[in-house]
């Protein structure tokens, strides 16, 4: 029999598993998820559960949240971190609610928080305890910022110094400088007088860069007071870019260290879809890293695919129903779900 070509219009397998992708800091948007939280109740009452573990200032995070125009700076710390993670935890607590089963979970940033909360290495009330901890130390620590590039890691090189490093490799040509706010932005200049193209994230703190260095190990000793677990799930890790070992969950220096460790996510993304065949859902606001997955080879090759929970940009309106209901379809057509989870949407009445 003659090998099929690349041409061929012969439809690609079908992905094997199902992996959750969890992001992290810079995916934060106003109004991100409210549009389910308001329309869909088990949703509802996930995000309650983490808000309600925080006490009085999950009730102001809440208020802060739904309002649209939050008193305090959504890309701050305070706000950004623990939104993420309650947005990512639910929405991946609520895909396991429904009965699937994922080959694999991997986290971006503060996303890793929340898949190795599902994994079980924290409880919830643990990880809750982590962040308000994480936030503390972080708020105190030097300005700073992030600078995504379009541009390999070692394309870099002549534009960093001790306090401006490669923050994250998300995939080959896409790569995110962190740093304190002057040295940042004289990197920035740098960089776009050499005609490469560059944006600044979401945040407003030097994430993965050694400028966080102090505040991160300052969580150590509230770390080494927890009982971590190894992993329920096979969790992988956008810290050492392959699956998280038992001791490496574990260690309490691994968990403190991550606000100021170098994320991997580009050879972690890699490394999963090496193992097989995957439908990645990204559970969390924006569709970052469904974008970052369609640019990899096995997802353009048709072998793997990547599907969003939530719309690119949020309205807090009925578009989260809508694109998680393309999730759902997605789900049950690949017979990862045994019945639809959600409601049936209402007849429109015409004129």
């Amino acid at each position: 029999m003659r090998p099929t070509s690349p041409t061929s219009s012969s439809p690609a397998p079908a992905p094997r598993g199902v992996a959750l992708l969890f992001p992290g800091q810079g995916a934060q948007q106003h109004l991100m998820a409210v549009g389910l939280y308001r329309a869909h109740p088990p949703f509802r009452r996930l995000m309650d559960e983490v808000l309600d573990v925080w006490g009085a200032e999950g009730a102001a995070l809440r208020a802060d949240w739904l309002s649209g125009s939050p008193d305090v700076d959504l890309d701050g710390v305070r706000r950004a971190q623990p939104l993420l993670f309650a947005v990512d935890w639910a929405l991946g607590r609520m895909v396991l609610d429904w009965g699937v089963r994922p080959a694999a979970l991997l986290g971006h940033s503060v996303g890793e928080v929340a898949a190795a909360t599902l994994a079980g290495v924290f409880t919830l009330e643990e990880a809750a305890g982590v962040m308000a901890e994480r936030v503390a130390h972080i708020e105190s620590a030097p300005a700073g910022g992030m600078l995504a590039v379009h541009a390999t890691a070692a394309d870099m090189a002549p534009f960093l110094h001790a306090d401006v490093v490669v923050g994250a490799v998300n995939a080959p040509r896409q790569v995110i400088l962190a740093g304190s706010e002057a040295p940042l932005a004289e990197s920035e200049a740098r960089l776009r007088a050499a005609g490469f193209t560059c944006r600044r994230t979401r945040a407003l703190s030097p994430f993965h860069s050694p400028a966080l260095g102090p505040a991160a190990r300052a969580a150590l000793p509230a770390l080494s007071r927890l009982p971590l677990r190894a992993p329920r799930l096979a969790l992988h890790s956008a810290y050492t870019g392959g699956p998280l070992s038992p001791d490496e969950a574990r260690d309490p220096e691994f968990w403190a260290g991550q606000p100021a460790a170098p994320v991997l996510f580009g050879p972690a993304l890699d490394a999963l879809l090496g193992a097989g065949d995957l439908l990645l859902l990204e559970a969390g606001p924006g569709q970052g890293l469904t974008a970052l997955a369609k640019r990899h080879g096995a997802v353009g090759a048709g072998r793997s695919a990547a599907q969003a929970l939530l719309p690119v940009r949020a309205r807090g309106d009925a578009s989260d129903l809508t694109v998680l209901r393309t999730a759902v379809e997605r789900l049950l057509a690949g017979g990862w779900l045994a019945h639809d989870p959600l409601p049936v949407p209402a007849p429109v009445s015409g004129p």
